[in-house]
């Protein structure tokens, strides 16, 4: 449902505005939509994970049946949103705003969100609260839900400004050698008698790197006094949240570009970061405040996960929304380092790219896979770093989490009646 909808239903809707309102684009993403609608019939509204096109019924995933992700269920609203707008009619817009609706009322006493949500309950579960995988574009879209309607939603400005008071408050780390500014993941942990406490695990996964470019984007959004703020930004333009997240989100910036300190120059899927209880020695070899768990596997063994790099688009992403804000040529340079990095290292000569197992392993092994963000975002987020800001300026399109470019509208009044 989510990889349909984001990289599916966002691609026919951008193609439709991009090519000057194609009808056949149109057409194709209300014939999908619809197919999709169905799945949101479930008690309280949270789309199951996965979706039957032909037969237009949800299935729930077998190894979750209970749970749908947190960022898939809220991951769909700027797509069926837009898609209203330009039909409409209201009922996909209905469908995502009842999603958002449900998580408000049930969001936990720390204001982030678990990865798992119950379909049947419309509870979070007791699952780990991080900001990678199955958490990452909730957040994102709770940002970008109030940008596409021309800031006029504050209810998705407040409930953007307490999710980013809360991950200060309680996952924003520094580690302990340089102060390298880093996330941290909260697992749960249920005691003999029952009760839960939280862990802290410095762990940091490649997909949390949208988050400095997203911090940047909220703090000159959300999180302005004036609108539009100069590039960069004066302090004075930016209200005290605001000066806090822009701060946070270059250190962010900063650390994702640390971690391509590697043979390769690319970044691994997951990195772990030292702290005062870390049982990791301090190999000469590695970086000091952080390291690629696993990564000292032996020779006749796969390396462990966590030391891929599947081509994946999250720091690029971020040094593209920096370079629009602030116009700093240093980040352009950071980018070009890393184009420079996959071309040598993940280029196929017949075509295309691959993802590679170890990305402190020269000369690289590749995996026969590349995937579909690849196209999507990398290369078209090193596009546009290169590009004019007259090319999808930030002031007139929200870009989608896999980066397709939907135009900010203003919300027709009867869809507010």
């Amino acid at each position: 449902m989510f990889e349909t909808t984001i990289r599916v239903l966002g691609g026919l809707l951008s193609a439709y505005h991009l090519s000057g309102n194609d009808t056949m684009y149109l057409e194709k993403a209300v014939d999908l939509a619809d197919r999709m609608i169905p799945n949101f019939n479930t008690p309280f509204g949270y789309p199951l994970s996965n979706v039957n096109l032909a037969l237009r019924e949800g299935l729930i995933d077998p190894g979750w049946p209970d749970f749908v992700s947190s960022a898939e269920v809220a991951t769909l609203q700027l797509e069926f949103r837009y898609l209203s707008y330009l039909t409409g009619n209201t009922l996909y817009w209905e469908k995502v705003e009842r999603v958002m609706s449900t998580i408000k009322d049930n969001l936990m006493p720390h204001g982030m969100a678990s990865i798992f949500l119950n379909w049947q309950t419309g509870e979070f579960a007791i699952s780990a609260v991080r900001l990678g995988s199955r958490a990452d574009s909730y957040y994102e879209y709770l940002l970008k839900q109030y940008i596409q309607t021309s800031g006029v939603e504050n209810i998705y400005r407040d409930m953007y400004n307490d999710a980013m008071n809360a991950i200060h408050k309680n996952l924003i780390k520094k580690s302990g050698s340089s102060g390298m500014t880093y996330t941290s993941e909260l697992i749960p942990e249920r005691g003999r008698g029952g009760e839960i406490t939280w862990r802290l695990t410095p762990k940091q996964d490649h997909l949390v790197c949208f988050l400095g470019g997203s911090l940047l984007l909220g703090a000159t959004t959300a999180g302005a006094v004036v609108h539009p703020v100069s590039i960069p930004p004066r302090p004075e333009e930016l209200s005290e949240q605001g000066q806090r997240d822009w701060k946070t989100g270059m250190s962010l910036i900063k650390t994702c570009m640390d971690t391509h300190d590697t043979a390769t120059g690319l970044s691994p899927e997951i990195a772990h970061f030292r702290i005062a209880s870390d049982t990791m020695g301090h190999d000469p070899n590695y970086p000091s405040d952080w390291y690629i768990k696993g990564a000292h596997h032996r020779p006749d063994e796969l390396p462990p996960y966590d030391a891929r790099y599947i081509l994946r688009p999250e720091t690029i992403e971020s040094l593209f929304i920096a370079y629009r804000l602030t116009g700093d040529e240093k980040f352009r340079n950071w980018a070009w380092r890393i184009f420079s990095s996959i071309e040598k290292h993940c280029r196929v000569e017949t075509g295309g790219y691959a993802s590679i197992i170890n990305v402190d392993e020269v000369p690289s092994r590749m995996e026969d896979k590349m995937e579909t963000f690849m196209l999507s975002e990398t290369l078209k987020y090193l596009y546009l770093i290169f590009s004019d800001a007259t090319v999808l300026p930030l002031d007139k399109y929200v870009l989608n989490t896999e980066a397709h470019p939907l135009p900010i509208f203003e919300i027709p009044q009867d869809f507010l009646s």
